[in-house]
């Protein structure tokens, strides 16, 4: 028995004569040689998209889109493997035409085409929309926190920096006494000239590091900043969550449908945390699903405002409540143990008084009001209840009716929690670990922003190419 052969590698061989014959019908470079030729890039907002009547020509927006596209599709989104691509690649060689822009050229068409870029993810969308690929009857919410081209070390907190400097103090003072020591060596006529030159230089640099330390607060106090990070300025240090520790990151939220586990809606912020994003997400999505459905999220999303939102907006919105009740913690009674009667708008505890309205005020922007009974005085089980010697108060938002509604939809509807874990980490499983974009190569909000919308396109577009065959897809470009 022989092993399989390889052929001759000085054999003559004939090749097709067409660069076409090397693309097969199905592949999906001619999709998206397809998608962008239908683009409007004009009405997109694409830099150049009309040729200069004078001047050197340049690469067509479309060319650089393809690529782009190419490239995010199949893990490729630095420019320079790009351009590397463009000399080795068949299918880019196809799609391109043998062009072959340099690393410099396509970095800078993505640079100067922020806007134009994430409006083509949109336009792909609306596509998916078009072939009926949204349920539009549950969309799941969530983020996850992406790496940002900034290293822990070279972000600043004013704590960290206070302890930064008073380490720099101590360090400082520890030499100085190594100093001295150097000096009293040096008057009794032993070695020491050169240790002190040495401890003085060190000295001179850790206080060169405390002005910097201490300009950077002065930054902080000035920008009325918690954090202020060199390498990406509007990146943020975020709580990876489950023990993974803290990572300079933005945080990126996606919509997902429930049919197909498409992303409807995407956006990229700073802020470490998600519960001001549960209606601009939900929002989003209605733009393009232009319907009513059911927006389900984790508790970190659980905010009043965000839930009347959502609700004014038509959308049914499924968030559980968060256990923050620092009295249950205490072993005390919580809110939850005591009954809210609608009809006569009072509360009543777990030993049977009535807690009536008292006065109502806005706080944080949310109108409070606030129930408390005289029983409390003589009430015996004011030790299980509260340790105020003014008795329990309890305090409700004026709309949390709507909280009330939603913790009973989410009793009632167990599958629907359960089913926004396995909708929403699919796509994010997909781009973290299957393609490795978990971190970003560009800085600045903006510039991210249009990162992951080229990340989110390439996840649409290699769902649907899964989904739907080539020809029902060319024929829905029109």
């Amino acid at each position: 028995m022989s092993y399989i052969h390889g052929a001759n590698r000085h054999e003559v061989i004939c090749f097709p004569e067409r660069l076409d014959d090397y693309i097969a019908e199905d592949n999906p470079v001619r999709f998206i040689d397809a998608f962008v030729d239908k683009l409007d890039l004009g009405a997109c907002g694409f830099h150049r998209a009309v040729p200069a009547a004078t001047g050197r020509p340049g690469y067509a927006p479309g060319d650089l889109l393809k690529l782009y596209i190419y490239g995010y599709l199949y893990r490729l989104r630095s420019s320079r493997r790009l351009e590397q691509e463009t000399h080795r690649n068949i299918e880019l060689l196809w799609l391109l035409k043998k062009l072959r822009p340099d690393h410099k050229t396509i970095a800078d068409f993505r640079k100067h085409n922020l806007k134009p870029i994430r409006q083509v993810c949109r336009t792909f969308t609306f596509l998916c929309k078009k072939l009926d690929l949204f349920g539009a009857e549950l969309v799941a919410i969530d983020g996850s926190k992406f790496r940002a081209v900034n290293a822990k070390e070279r972000n600043f907190t004013q704590d960290k920096l206070t302890k930064l400097i008073a380490q720099l103090d101590e360090r400082v003072e520890a030499y100085l006494k190594e100093l001295d020591r150097s000096d009293e060596q040096d008057d009794r006529g032993t070695v020491g000239g050169a240790q002190a030159e040495a401890l003085a230089a060190k000295i001179e640099a850790l206080q060169q590091r405390k002005l910097l330390y201490e300009g950077f607060q002065a930054q902080l106090l000035s920008r009325h900043q918690e954090q202020l990070s060199l390498t990406d300025p509007e990146s943020r240090a975020m709580k990876r969550g489950k023990g993974r520790g803290t990572e300079v990151c933005y945080n990126v939220q996606t919509a997902v449908d429930a049919k197909h586990k498409l992303i409807v809606a995407c956006e990229v912020t700073n802020e470490p945390g998600d519960r001001d994003w549960l209606s601009p997400m939900a929002l989003q999505a209605k733009e393009v699903l232009d319907c009513h459905f059911d927006a389900v999220a984790d508790v970190g999303y659980y905010h009043g405002h965000e839930v009347k939102a959502c609700l004014e907006a038509g959308i049914t919105p499924y968030v559980p409540r968060p256990i923050t009740s620092a009295n249950e913690q205490l072993g005390l009674f919580s809110k939850d143990d005591f009954r809210y009667d609608k009809a006569t708008a009072t509360y009543q505890c777990p030993a049977g008084a009535r807690l009536t309205f008292r006065f109502d005020s806005v706080e944080h922007g949310r109108h409070i009001r606030y129930y408390a009974t005289p029983a409390c005085g003589g009430c015996a089980l004011k030790q299980q209840c509260t340790r105020s010697k003014g008795g329990r108060r309890i305090t409700r938002w004026i709309d949390e009716h709507l909280l009330e509604e939603m913790e009973q939809r989410v009793r009632s509807r167990p599958e629907v929690m359960k089913r926004r874990k396995e909708l929403v980490e699919h796509p994010f499983g997909t781009m973290k670990r299957w393609w490795d974009h978990g971190y970003f190569l560009m800085r600045g909000l903006e510039k991210v922003r249009t990162e992951f919308s080229l990340t989110v396109l390439a996840y649409n577009l290699r769902r649907v190419l899964n989904l739907i065959e080539m020809p029902r897809l060319m024929a829905a470009l029109g």
